[in-house]
């Protein structure tokens, strides 16, 4: 189930994150979620969705933060 545009992500992803955090999860989730289709390219029995979302946050920390008020923030 990919994201055509950012009013397409889940409200928990379009709710917490700035715009561009939220392009970083929404290419990330699409060009995962396409790359794990083979089941022989994924390491657990994880649906391509599970790992999608896995591989998306992990794109947005690389770029964001929380700080101290909970808000995502870009690092410097």
């Amino acid at each position: 189930m990919p994201y055509a545009t950012r009013a397409d992500l889940p409200v928990n992803v379009r709710h917490v994150l700035p715009e561009h955090a939220q392009d970083i999860f929404r290419e990330a989730f699409n060009h995962a979620f396409e790359e794990y289709q083979n089941p022989a390219k994924r390491r657990d029995h994880e649906t391509p969705e599970v790992i999608a979302f896995r591989v998306a946050w992990a794109a947005v920390e690389n770029e964001y933060q929380k700080d101290k008020q909970g808000q995502w923030r870009r690092k410097n």
